[in-house]
């Protein structure tokens, strides 16, 4: 069985830059496309960043463009994601996501594509 298991959130100040990791435990049998989440209190999931497989396709909301950035070791058992220039807006519970795929270069930005969570980081960015 799969998991997933992110670290890395915590307090940071605006402006300041976290580093979150997402680590899958257990085999995965075919290749897979990652993925990061995140919900605000009150708020429904929304998309911050995929990558494929191969990870050289990467795709973001258009509010973290610019200031995120996700990656993925070679050995395809974690994702990463760098966050710089935080916002108060980005206060959020992250998750990441994985899925299997047939194709090295894509990536799949909706929740209800991907099977698999973790059970979230705590990300607050205060003032």
């Amino acid at each position: 069985q799969v998991r997933l298991a992110e670290s890395g959130g915590g307090l940071v100040q605006a402006g300041g830059s976290l580093r979150l990791s997402c680590v899958i435990s257990g085999r995965f049998e075919s290749k897979h496309a990652m993925g990061w989440f995140r919900q605000a209190p009150g708020k429904e999931r929304e998309f911050v960043a995929a990558i494929s497989w191969s990870g050289t396709r990467t795709y973001y909301e258009d509010s973290v463009k610019g200031r995120f950035t996700i990656s993925r070791d070679s050995a395809k058992t974690a994702a990463y994601l760098q966050m710089n220039s935080l916002k108060l807006e980005d206060t959020a519970v992250y998750s990441c996501a994985v899925r299997p795929t047939n194709a090295g270069t894509t990536y799949f930005i909706r929740p209800g594509e991907y099977g698999t969570w973790g059970q979230g980081t705590q990300v607050t960015v205060s003032s």
